[in-house]
């Protein structure tokens, strides 16, 4: 660790409160921090699986109304969720862009996991284009339909050129890499603009550095110490603080330190303060984040070696971290693709396993338990976001609110059954209500209000030992139901972070009208000549049913 002095220690923690002595007022500067802890941010952090899940195990059967604990202590997927009923809203109806299929009926042909998750979170085409998902002809030896890419930027990036500061970069978060390969598009749903991957960050002690700059070379002092063990600030510097006011000082000046200590207790104990609860006795206190030193380099193993879980639930206290330093605020966390969750006792990779047959094919006969693995990741991949969301639903930020308050933390799915590949009837969930803009404790059905949408068809799967074959609606949802577009659920979450567009509607740096547009096209079928129509948002707008 490095070695820090005591005012380079305090500056890190409270720089604002620790100068407070030597500027004209003290007053203002605590009205300028008070000013600060009231403007608690609105995030956006999504969580992000791949290969979709077993859609009629997870879904409830209620599709548009209001779930209490009860109705999730009954789902068989997502009883960890009962907790946090209240501040949850299931987002039924929706379809995301691109959909693959190898007839090309509703969207482009290239490969259905490199398009789908190009065109996931920017709503655009990707290029090139490829006659088909098995063409791997091309004169520079690249397979078109693995060097796709979409042509424009990701949400994240979207949103995080408006909303933080400076309009940094978002916070992408990839557990284990994309596979070790930030270039396998099959596994990137990141784009910083068209046709550029943005790699995120795998390691935690990587992103701890880049919070604190506490580890480095050399060993921590005593200060730094104790203050990572939970002891008081003021309680490091009172020697000081004593031999400071024993000096002669007139009774201003007197009045002065006394009003600094006040205001340092406030500036460190104030979450939501733009640094009040970023300190280090936050992120290692064992009673806080438990950010320690061994449990980051655990974390930070990679490739076959990692300990899965250890890595995501460090990466999603570290998320938290981040947004309590208001560091980003938008901030996306990537399970990996192609991953042997070998903590659930398995030993098929994630992808062979969405497919039940032990490859990649469609079709086929089913491996033993096959529909039992993918149950066993679905209700990991559920536990893992309950965590989440009970950590940041348990650090307070403003009045009577918590991180999770402030936030709109949703998880997506790359697709809705893991073996069809059919993009209708999206598993989403969101918890929090960034700020009272969402509506919670209730699923939304956006198409039309229907209470008994599909659940879709997965269990149906490898009966008589065998999964069907050619027909992509074989075991998703019927293609024609729960189709409304993911664009304007976009939009929504835009709008509630405090992102504008311009006056065409799309996000526009500037902007001061609400988003109403984005991507390229909001209809799966616009994609299948690769692009080439004109940009068409047929269904401009929010859903406004998801409004509190």
């Amino acid at each position: 660790m490095k070695i820090f002095n005591r005012r380079t220690m305090l500056r890190g923690l409270g720089g604002a409160a620790v100068a407070a002595p030597f500027l004209p007022s003290v007053l203002e500067r605590e009205a300028k921090a008070q000013g600060m802890a009231a403007a608690t941010p609105q995030r956006l952090i999504v969580f992000y699986t791949h290969y979709g899940c077993l859609t009629d195990r997870w879904f409830p059967k209620l599709s548009h109304g209001p779930l209490a604990t009860a109705d999730y202590m009954a789902m068989d997927t997502l009883q960890p969720m009962a907790p946090y009923a209240k501040k949850l809203l299931m987002v039924r109806g929706i379809r995301t862009m691109n959909e693959w299929s190898n007839e090309g009926t509703y969207g482009q042909k290239n490969d259905p996991h490199t398009q789908v998750n190009g065109s996931f979170f920017t709503c655009q085409p990707v290029t090139p284009n490829a006659d088909s998902g098995f063409d791997t002809s091309d004169p520079s030896g690249v397979s078109p339909k693995q060097a796709a890419k979409p042509t424009g930027p990701s949400l994240d990036h979207v949103c995080a050129q408006q909303v933080n500061k400076n309009g940094a970069a978002p916070l992408f978060i990839e557990i284990n890499g994309a596979s070790g390969n930030s270039t396998n598009t099959m596994h990137i749903i990141s784009w910083s603009k068209a046709q550029e991957i943005f790699a995120g960050v795998s390691s935690p002690m990587a992103l701890y550095n880049n919070l604190t700059g506490l580890f480095g070379s050399g060993s921590v002092n005593p200060d730094t110490y104790a203050v990572a063990k939970g002891k008081s600030i003021i309680d490091c510097v009172r020697d000081d603080l004593n031999r400071y006011k024993a000096q002669k000082m007139s009774g201003a000046d007197q009045q002065r330190i006394s009003d600094w200590t006040e205001l340092l207790h406030y500036a460190v104990g104030t979450p939501g303060s733009n640094g009040g609860m970023c300190t280090m006795a936050t992120a290692v206190d064992p009673m806080g984040l438990n950010l320690t030193s061994s449990r980051l380099t655990t974390a930070s193993k990679l490739g076959t070696s990692i300990d899965i879980d250890t890595a995501a639930k460090t990466f999603m206290d570290l998320a938290l971290l981040t947004a309590l330093c208001d560091n980003n605020r938008v901030i996306f966390v990537k399970m990996p693709g192609n991953f042997v969750y070998k903590n659930l006792g398995l030993t098929l990779e994630s992808h062979s396993v969405s497919h039940r047959t032990g490859n990649a094919n469609q079709g086929g006969a089913c491996v033993s338990n096959a529909l039992e693995m993918v149950h066993t990741i679905d209700k990991y991949y559920a536990q893992l976001f309950a965590y989440f969301v009970g950590r940041l639903d348990s650090v307070s930020e403003g009045t009577g609110k918590t991180v999770l308050d402030n936030t709109a933390t949703v998880w997506f799915q790359e697709m809705s059954d893991g073996n069809s590949h059919n993009l209708n009837n999206l598993p989403i969930l969101q918890a929090g209500s960034a700020g009272g803009y969402f509506k919670q404790g209730w699923a939304i059905n956006v198409e039309k209000g229907a209470t008994d949408m599909s659940l879709g068809k997965s269990d149906s799967d490898c009966m008589g030992g065998q999964s069907p074959t050619n027909k992509l609606d074989s075991l998703g949802t019927p293609p024609a139901t729960a189709t409304m577009p993911i664009n304007k659920y976009f939009c929504n979450l835009m709008n509630a972070i405090g992102v504008k567009a311009g006056a065409d509607g799309f996000p526009a740096v500037g902007g001061t009208n609400p988003v109403s547009k984005y991507g390229k096209y909001d209809d799966t079928k616009l994609f299948s000549d690769g692009g080439t129509k004109p940009v068409t948002i047929a269904n401009p707008g929010e859903y406004t049913e998801l409004r509190a």
